[in-house]
């Protein structure tokens, strides 16, 4: 008789992990999917941003450098401007997938954007005339300063009061009961006297007692 003696003894340091299931749940995909949105979300703003960024500039230029428009005046109209572009492009592009549009969200979007532009025209003033910052080149140093700050202020209360989430009521009515992520959908198991070609007990022993009295 031979004796195999193992180098190492037993213990819980040589336990192996058993195997991961592969219908069990990846927790970490929520999470992952939570960011994806979070970052296209931005990535929407950023572009709906920068065309409004680019219409402030435009009509700011136009009405102080070649108009000779106040410096105050032509910055309030270039928001103005920019805030009515914004507002196509959140409504029809960026968050269009958002809650119905109401009035409520219309004049919500209006409030807020009103706000944003009375918070990038106290910061161009104090860059202005605070600063000096009077030229062109430094007027428009300015100006992107107050729209950078203004516009941080825009994305949080558009995506949090203006155009929210769907409540999960709502997403249950549009998109029916979900389904849990990672495990398959199992179907009603077929009772033993359903299958094909079983007999229930009773008839398979009536069976074998007519069989024993041959």
């Amino acid at each position: 008789m031979t004796v195999h003696v193992s180098d190492s003894p037993p213990g819980p340091q040589c336990a192996q992990r058993p195997p991961r299931s592969p219908h069990s749940p990846d927790r970490s995909a929520p999470e992952r999917g939570r960011l994806g949105r979070l970052a296209l979300e931005i990535v929407k703003f950023g572009i709906v941003g920068g065309s409004g960024v680019a219409v402030n500039f435009v009509v700011f230029n136009l009405l102080l450098h070649a108009h000779g428009t106040g410096p105050m005046t032509a910055t309030v109209l270039a928001s103005c401007a920019a805030m009515a572009s914004n507002y196509l492009g959140f409504r029809f592009f960026a968050y269009r997938d958002r809650a119905a549009r109401t009035q409520r969200q219309v004049v919500l979007f209006f409030a807020f954007s009103g706000l944003g532009v009375l918070l990038e025209s106290l910061l161009f003033s104090a860059a202005y005339h605070g600063a000096q910052l009077t030229g062109p080149l430094a007027s428009n140093a300015a100006k992107a300063l107050s729209i950078g700050l203004a516009s941080a202020f825009r994305f949080l209360v558009y995506r949090t009061w203006v155009f929210p989430h769907d409540r999960p009521d709502q997403a249950h009515q549009a998109h029916g009961p979900a389904r849990t992520a990672g495990v398959p959908h199992r179907a009603r198991p077929f009772a033993p006297d359903t299958l094909p070609g079983s007999r229930r007990p009773a008839e398979r022993a009536d069976e074998r007692a007519a069989r024993s009295g041959r």
